[in-house]
């Protein structure tokens, strides 16, 4: 049972997708989740279209929905400004506050790469968000560029970022910068990025610079005593498992980090059975349907 509905965050109409369990009975409130996609996607990617309908399977609201700029949401296509995003994240647990099928004290927050960092950041500053669950995510902004830009490649990356801050200055004008030098993605997994129609593969230099001074590290000891699962492919050849390790040493319990031998940086797009089946006994166990 999935519904096609919107929501506003400062002034903005976002697009999202509401999944509710087929067994829920009137006047019942569930759990709910918040699912949000990685960075320029939308909610047709394989991530957190796998997340969605799984959740709702076992018997919880999700919410997928676009950030602003994102997808059909409204807003300066491609432009993704971390802490908007945060904000777009706490609007929308506001929205679904006001659901009928959801307990407003219940909704937990599930989000992949740079969603997973929104959702790191979201939860520190926001008590409502009930429990986290992030894949592939990270914790410093600059820490994770240098893993991605390494050599030369830096000096590009962050001559990149200045050139964007002039001409800005100079023309007031963005300077546009194509998706794969701002996050370097292997051609292997390329497909997933392009199974996904609605993802943006420009945008403007404002969008890494906001990443690059994005901290969720700093929050994320917040959370607690709320959950957090981490999860990371070992292997992750986008951002480096060693993000979700510093997430967890700054966390404080109750805390998971579990890095995944043989998957990669979509692997909840890939569906991985281990996976599946640790994601399933983490919410019994922290946040079942019903305590």
């Amino acid at each position: 049972m999935t519904t096609q509905v919107s929501f506003v965050s400062d002034g903005l109409k976002l697009s999202a997708l509401l999944h509710v369990p087929p067994d829920l009975k009137p006047g019942e409130r569930r759990p709910a989740f918040i699912v949000m996609h990685g960075f320029g996607g939308s909610n047709q990617g394989g991530q957190g279209a796998w997340a969605a309908k799984a959740l709702a399977r076992w018997g919880y609201v999700c919410l997928q929905f676009e950030f602003r700029g994102c997808g059909d949401s409204e807003g300066e296509r491609g432009r993704l400004i971390c802490t908007e995003q945060v904000a777009d994240t706490s609007n929308a647990i506001s929205y679904l506050e006001g659901r009928a099928e959801v307990d407003p004290k219940r909704i937990a927050l599930c989000g992949s790469s740079l969603g997973a960092a929104v959702a790191i950041h979201a939860a520190g500053s926001d008590s409502r968000a009930a429990a986290v669950i992030s894949q592939g995510g990270w914790g410093n902004g600059e820490r994770k560029f240098r893993q991605q830009h390494q050599g030369p490649e830096w000096e590009r990356f962050m001559k990149q970022l200045t050139d964007g801050i002039r001409q800005r200055a100079a023309t007031g004008k963005s300077l546009m910068v194509p998706r794969y030098d701002i996050v370097p993605i292997p051609p292997r997994l390329r497909e997933y990025i392009s199974k996904d129609p609605k993802s943006s593969m420009e945008f403007p230099a404002e969008t890494p610079l906001s990443m690059f001074l994005f901290q969720p590290e700093e929050m994320i000891g917040r959370i607690s005593p709320r959950p957090v699962l981490l999860l990371h492919g070992a292997g992750d050849s986008v951002t480096p498992a060693a993000e979700s390790m510093e997430l967890f040493k700054r966390a404080r319990s109750p805390v998971e980090l579990h890095l995944i031998d043989g998957a990669d940086h979509f692997m909840f797009a890939e569906e991985n059975l281990r996976v599946v089946n640790l994601v399933h006994d983490w919410v019994d166990r922290y946040f079942p349907l019903k305590t």
